[in-house]
């Protein structure tokens, strides 16, 4: 049995946003897979409850591309005693689903956007960003500016119905 990706988000897919010029979900999770997973699945409920409903190609990448990005922030940004935190906000207007994940290290970067390689055929890990890479339309990261850390973020373009 195969399984399919999402298949990236486009401009040419219809989905029913709220009339609200946006809507904003943000919380702090502990840095483990279990708060990982807790942050996809409240995500995935707010944008079900947002007009993007389950099921629908736009919600299951937008749901792909936030548990990439929770995962890394545990893999990868994890300090004992210190959480991650993740936004999440839907631009009806601009018809865009932002995602930003930060975490507490500052060492541990992820490659810039334009240089992201794929691995090698024996490696075991690095596919994540590669699949952000593909589903969201535009992605990258910056160093948090008001402490230790560094913010992961990826946009989603979805279309309303008329």
């Amino acid at each position: 049995m195969t399984s399919q990706l999402p298949s990236p988000i486009s401009a040419s897919q219809t989905m029913r946003l709220s009339a609200d010029l946006g809507r904003t979900f943000e919380m702090r999770f502990t840095s483990t897979p279990r708060g990982a997973r807790l942050a996809r699945r409240l995500a995935a409920h707010r944008l079900d409850s947002w007009g993007i409903p389950y099921g629908a190609g736009p919600h299951e990448g937008i749901v792909l591309v936030l548990g990439e990005l929770t995962a890394n922030a545990v893999r990868h940004g994890h300090l004992p005693s210190r959480d991650f935190h993740l936004l999440l906000h839907v631009s009806a207007s601009a018809h865009t689903v932002r995602i930003e994940v930060t975490d507490a290290r500052t060492e541990r970067t992820p490659p810039d956007p334009e240089t992201l390689a794929a691995p090698g055929e024996e490696d075991t890990s690095g596919r994540g960003l590669l699949l952000v890479a593909a589903l969201a339309t535009r992605w990258g990261w910056r160093l948090r500016p008001d402490g230790p850390g560094k913010t992961v973020w990826a946009e989603c373009v979805v279309t309303p119905q008329p």
